[in-house]
C-alpha cells in the first residue's frame, strides 16, 4: 500500500483553476484543503466556488475543508498618473494621505491608509512592494510624510506598506471583512482566517461575528504583523491555530529572523493543540514553470520537519501555469520529508497531567500506538477533539475520524496524519460498532487481517465523552458485553 501523506495542502483558488477538469485534477492529486483568498472576487463568485469544490469532492469519496482568508486592512499607496516610477537612492519622496487616488508622480504618491501620517515619526523605516523599496522618514508634515530613498526600484500602483518592527494601528478587521465574515458563514466554511491580527481580541470580535452570523468554522489568525508575536500565547489560546504568513511578517522583522520564528510558533503551537499553516512563496517559482527550484523542496520539507499541519499554495495554484503539477510536487517533497525518523518519534506532554478525560484517552492511545505495531487507530468522533489531540504526537501512524457529522469530517482536513471518514452510527452495541469500524478500514485498504489497530470511542452524540480505548487485532475481534454507546 502507497504511503499516506500526513501534511495537508491548502491550495488557493483563482483564475487558474475555475476550469472543472482542472479542480478534479487537484483533488485527485491530494488537494486537502481551498483558500478563497476574498481580496479578490465578488461574494456569490466564493460560494458557489465552496459548493462546486464540495460536489466535486464528494464524487472523488472525499472531503475537501473550505478555509476563508478575510483581505483585511489596505496599508497600500495609491495609483500614480503614468502607472509607475523609477526610485532612485538618496531621492526625497512624499507620501501624502491627502492626495489624489490617481495623482502620483516621481516626487509623491497618496496613501490608502488615512491614518499613515498619524503612525509613524522621524527615523522609522518604510517597507513598500514587500521591502523592495526602503524609505526612511525625514519628518512628518500635516498629512504628509517626508522621506528619504533608502533603496531604490520601481515602485508601480497599490503596492504595500509596513513599518519595520511593526506599529501600524490599521483594526484587522475592516468594514468589508465584516460583510465577509457573513459570506463565510453563509458557505458554512470550515476555517476563517483573520488577517493582520494585533492581538488576541480580534480573534475574539472575528468569532463572535462568525457565530452571531450562523458560522461554526474555526479560527485561523495570520501571524503577519511583529505585534501579534508579543501576544502570541493568547492569540493561539483564542484560536483553533495560526498560519505563518511569512510576507509581511518578514517585511516586518526582517527575512533573517523568519527561520527561527516559523520553527518557534509551530512548535508552541503544537504544545497548545492549536494547528499551524505554513504559508507565502513556498513553490512561487511554479507559477511560471514545471519544477520548483531546489531552495523550494528544502523550504516544503523543513516546514514538514517543523511539524506544520499544512503547507499552503497562493499564486501557484491561483493564477500559475502548472496548478496541478505544483500540487504533485508538493505531496512528493511532503512523503519524502515524513519518512524521516525525527518526525515519527514524541515525547509531546510525556511528562503532563491531563485535565479531561477524553484528552487522557487521546494521549495513552498515542502512547500506546508509538510502542506497539499499530497500523491505524480508528477514533470515533463527534467533534474532532480527540483526533486534534492525537495529531499533535509526533508519529507515522494513520489516524482515522469516524464521525458522523459532515463538519466535523470537514474540520479535521487540515489536522496532520488525520484522514476523515464518514461513519453512521445507528446501534448501540459495541461489538457490532467495533466490527464496522474494523471492516471500514479494511474497505479502504488501511488493514488486512493480523493487523493491531486502536480504537477510541464514548458516549453516542455527546461532545468529550470518548471514555474508552481498545486494542484489537484484524480478524479476532472479540468484546465482553458492556453498557453504554460508542462515538466522542
Amino acid at each position: 500500500m502507497p504511503a499516506r501523506r500526513r501534511t495537508k495542502i491548502v491550495a488557493t483558488l483563482g483564475p487558474a483553476t475555475k476550469d472543472s477538469i482542472v479542480l478534479d485534477a487537484l483533488i485527485a492529486a491530494g488537494m486537502d484543503v481551498v483558500r478563497l483568498n476574498f481580496s479578490h472576487g465578488a461574494a456569490q463568485t466564493h460560494i458557489d466556488m465552496a459548493e462546486r469544490v464540495r460536489n466535486r469532492a464528494q464524487a472523488f469519496d472525499r472531503q475537501i475543508g473550505v478555509l476563508v482568508d478575510l483581505q483585511g486592512p489596505k496599508i497600500r499607496i495609491s495609483r500614480f498618473k503614468q502607472g509607475g516610477v523609477e526610485l532612485t537612492e538618496n531621492a526625497h519622496f512624499v507620501l501624502d494621505a491627502a492626495l489624489a487616488n490617481d495623482a502620483g508622480d516621481n516626487h509623491q504618491v497618496g496613501v490608502d491608509y488615512k491614518s499613515l501620517p498619524h503612525d509613524v515619526k522621524r527615523g522609522d523605516t518604510l517597507l513598500l512592494d514587500d521591502g523592495r523599496i526602503v524609505l526612511l522618514v525625514e519628518t512628518v508634515i500635516g498629512q504628509q510624510i517626508h522621506c528619504r530613498v533608502s533603496v531604490g526600484g520601481l515602485l508601480t500602483d497599490n503596492k504595500g506598506i509596513n513599518r519595520q518592527g511593526g506599529g501600524l494601528s490599521a483594526s484587522a478587521l475592516t468594514a468589508k471583512d465584516m460583510a465577509d465574515i457573513k459570506t463565510a458563514a453563509a458557505m458554512q466554511a470550515d476555517y476563517l482566517a483573520v488577517s493582520f491580527p494585533r492581538s488576541a481580541e480580534d480573534i475574539h470580535l472575528a468569532r463572535r461575528l462568525l457565530r452571531d452570523a450562523g458560522g461554526h468554522g474555526g479560527i485561523i489568525a495570520k501571524i503577519e504583523r511583529a505585534e501579534a508575536l508579543d501576544d502570541i500565547d493568547a492569540i493561539l489560546e483564542a484560536s483553533e491555530g495560526i498560519m505563518v504568513a511569512r510576507g509581511d511578517l518578514g517585511v516586518e522583522m526582517g527575512d533573517a529572523a523568519l527561520p527561527p520564528i516559523q520553527k518557534q510558533l509551530i512548535s508552541k503551537a503544537r504544545r497548545m493543540n492549536r494547528l499551524t499553516i505554513t504559508a507565502t512563496q513556498m513553490m512561487e517559482s511554479m507559477i511560471e514553470n514545471p519544477i520548483p527550484t531546489r531552495a523550494e523542496v528544502f523550504d516544503v520539507a523543513n516546514a514538514v520537519l517543523d511539524g506544520t499541519d499544512a503547507v499552503m499554495l497562493s499564486g501557484e495554484t491561483a493564477v500559475g501555469h502548472y496548478p496541478v503539477k505544483v500540487i504533485e510536487a508538493m505531496d512528493r517533497i511532503c512523503l519524502q520529508a515524513e519518512q524521516q525518523r525525527e518526525i515519527r518519534v514524541s515525547r509531546h506532554r510525556i511528562d503532563s497531567k491531563f485535565e479531561r478525560i477524553d484528552e487522557a484517552i487521546a494521549m495513552a492511545a498515542m502512547y500506546t500506538a508509538n510502542h506497539l505495531d499499530v497500523k491505524a487507530i480508528a477514533a470515533m468522533t463527534e467533534s474532532g477533539s480527540s483526533p486534534l489531540w492525537m495529531s499533535r504526537i509526533s508519529s507515522g501512524i494513520p489516524i482515522f475520524a469516524l464521525t458522523p457529522h459532515v463538519a466535523t469530517a470537514r474540520k479535521v482536513t487540515l489536522y496532520r496524519g488525520v484522514y476523515p471518514v464518514s461513519f453512521v452510527v445507528e446501534h448501540t452495541d459495541h461489538v457490532a460498532l467495533n466490527k464496522e469500524a474494523i471492516e471500514e478500514l479494511q474497505r479502504r485498504g488501511v488493514v488486512k487481517d493480523g493487523d493491531i489497530v486502536i480504537i477510541t470511542k464514548g458516549d453516542l452524540e455527546v461532545q468529550g465523552s470518548t471514555n474508552t480505548i481498545k486494542i484489537v487485532k484484524v480478524g479476532e475481534l472479540v468484546e465482553l458485553p458492556s453498557q453504554g454507546n460508542a462515538s466522542e
